[in-house]
Parts: structure tokens; C-alpha cells; sequence
């Protein structure tokens, strides 16, 4: 018992595990986005409360302007430039794959873009690479680059008149 006990306590808390056939390339982009979007939002809690000491209502407040679909889409056209050619692969199997409906209160596009996001974030988790995790949900708390009027967002055409 104590010997379980010991190893026990050098795990992580939350430890990436898949079944042991399984490579992690090889997995449905929406069960990589499934996982993606909850290492995201803790990534994110966790930046907010080592920020800063707030109260539990504006802890959350916050936490939506990063974990919105809009909001996701937009760290993912900022990842773009970043990522490797496998990285970008990830995102994109994510982008196309068929999720069902978006919520009545998000942009199908940004949608579409925010599982791209989470599919490689979820990626990235079971790959066990946490320096680039940290290094691309990172760009998620620096000020974006202002960019020209009329510039497209993610997954909209610019329009024209």
C-alpha cells in the first residue's frame, strides 16, 4: 500500500492517457477538440487565477473572452503563422470535421475554427508537449496586433460593396 502511495503521489494531477494501440495522430479530431476544449479552459482558469486575486463571478467573466468560439477563432488565426506543418494539419482535420450543431450564440465559422483550435490543443496534450501549449495559449493573454478596417476574421469572407 505504500509503495502505490508513493507512486502515486509523483503522478500529475491530470495526465494524458490513451490506449496503448492507439497513436494519438491517429485519433477523431472531434475527440482530440472533446479534450482540447476542457485542457484549454483549465489552461486558461489557471492563467487568470495566477494573474490575479479575483472573485469566483469575475474569474469566469473573464474566462469568456478567451474560451468563446469568436474568441478561439481568432488565437487560431494568430497560431497560424506558428505552427508546424503537422500542427496545422491537426487544426485543419479539426476545422472540416463534422461536429453537429453550433450553439444558437456562436458564428458556424468560428465554430468550425474553434474545434480546430481545441483538436490541436488536445493534440498537443496528448503528445505531452506542455512547453508548446504554454507557448501557444500564451498569445491568448498578449495584446493582438491591430489590424486594417475590413479585415476578415477566420472563417468570413471580407465584404465587398
Amino acid at each position: 500500500m505504500t509503495e502505490l502511495r508513493a507512486n502515486v503521489s509523483t503522478l500529475p494531477v491530470i495526465a494524458p492517457e490513451l490506449p496503448p494501440d492507439q497513436p494519438v495522430n491517429l485519433l477523431n479530431p472531434i475527440v482530440l477538440a472533446y479534450v482540447g476544449d476542457a485542457v484549454f479552459e483549465v489552461y486558461i482558469r489557471q492563467r487568470l487565477i495566477a494573474s490575479s486575486s479575483r472573485k469566483p463571478h469575475e474569474l469566469h467573466k473573464a474566462a469568456t473572452r478567451y474560451v468563446s468560439a469568436a474568441a478561439q477563432a481568432r488565437l487560431l488565426a494568430r497560431w497560424a503563422p506558428l505552427l508546424t506543418e503537422e500542427e496545422a494539419d491537426i487544426a485543419r482535420r479539426g476545422r472540416n470535421a463534422k461536429s453537429g450543431s453550433p450553439p444558437r450564440n456562436a458564428d458556424p465559422g468560428d465554430y468550425r475554427h474553434a474545434t480546430g483550435l481545441e483538436s490541436l490543443v488536445g493534440y498537443l496534450y496528448y503528445r505531452g508537449e506542455r512547453d508548446r501549449l504554454e507557448q501557444l495559449i500564451g498569445l491568448a493573454f498578449e495584446p493582438e496586433e491591430t489590424k486594417p478596417e475590413g479585415s476578415a476574421r477566420p472563417g468570413r469572407k471580407e465584404e465587398t460593396t
